[in-house]
């Protein structure tokens, strides 16, 4: 999937949705557990992960009925350096992305 800084910088700029990512950054979660950790009904919960899907920023895993969030670490990070090499491209942190990039 292309990366899309401006999809990515509207599926983390909510808090439900942060607060998500959170709890799924180490580990596999269930949407129930996921409802539980967070206080909110199932169908609202749902919809953000619909949102972290569709940026592509969560794995899913199908157990059954049940299906499993995990957070996409490595493509959080690719992500905020794709905003650093669009909005901050003369700075010395984003030259060390860039030249981890093109190795």
């Amino acid at each position: 999937m292309k990366l899309n800084p401006v999809l990515f910088a509207k599926a983390i700029a909510d808090e439900t949705r942060q607060k998500i990512m959170s709890e799924c950054c180490c580990g596999w979660l269930s949407v129930n557990e996921i409802v539980e950790k967070i206080g909110l009904s199932q169908p609202t919960i749902s919809h953000h992960l619909a949102i972290l899907r569709d940026a592509d920023l969560v794995d899913i895993r199908e157990e059954g009925k049940q299906t499993f969030y995990t957070l996409k670490q490595e493509r959080i990070a690719v992500c905020c350096g794709q905003i650093m090499l669009k909005f901050a491209p003369e700075t010395e942190t984003t030259e060390v992305v860039r030249k981890t990039m093109e190795s």
